[in-house]
């Protein structure tokens, strides 16, 4: 009887712990950062989202994107995104890497092939496309691409919409970041901030 009564204080105590655990991880807490990013941080709590002028956007009516999410295009007027393994391409259900190791047969030729079609479509030859051009990244929704892809695009852009090379590249310049903290990672180009005011410098008329 009375290891039964143990048992049964245990289970209780337990049970206790859950509960107060689920209260505190499960509810609290989520609500607490909810309440402090919508509070210090509203538009990035919101998912960054972004209007066709390029401001933020207040609702997900007038958003024609997120910041922190890269977008497929195929027009010649605008700048190409690095390639996606998620899903269909930058699938926000299938968020994933290839997941092929450097000795993968089908990353290897996957890599090749993209290689030869960024060549021809940029008119340069196959050893000057940079790695970003080449390979996904882990999430497959990368918003942004190096300055060596951004530069390799500019006068594919400029000629498809007009606009000339040196006004091209500063629209680059106005969307290149650098370093997350100064230190993390390298400098980036966001594709879809940068679409967006091609776009407008354009009148809309990307090819």
């Amino acid at each position: 009887m009375k290891d039964l009564y143990a048992l049964f204080r245990h289970s209780l105590a337990g049970l206790r712990m859950l509960l107060a655990a689920t209260v505190v991880c499960g509810v609290a807490y989520p609500l607490l950062v909810t309440g402090v990013a919508q509070v210090v941080f509203p538009w990035q709590a919101d998912g960054s989202l972004v209007t066709e002028g390029g401001e933020h956007a207040d609702s997900a009516d007038e958003a024609v994107g997120a910041s922190l999410i890269g977008q497929l295009t195929e027009s010649d007027g605008l700048f190409h995104p690095r390639p996606s393994a998620a899903g269909d391409g930058y699938d926000l259900l299938s968020t994933y890497g290839s997941n092929h190791g450097p000795e993968s047969a089908e990353l290897v030729e996957a890599i090749e092939e993209r290689r030869s079609e960024v060549a021809a479509r940029e008119g340069v030859e196959p050893a000057q496309v940079p790695v970003d051009a080449l390979t996904a990244s882990g999430s497959g929704i990368d918003p942004h691409i190096s300055e060596a892809y951004a530069d390799l695009q500019v006068s594919r852009v400029a000629a498809s919409t007009g606009l000339s090379e040196d006004e091209i590249r500063r629209l680059v310049l106005a969307h290149t970041e650098g370093r997350t903290w100064g230190v993390l990672g390298e400098t980036r180009v966001n594709v879809l901030r940068l679409n967006i005011d091609v776009l407008a410098a354009s009148g809309g008329g990307a090819g």
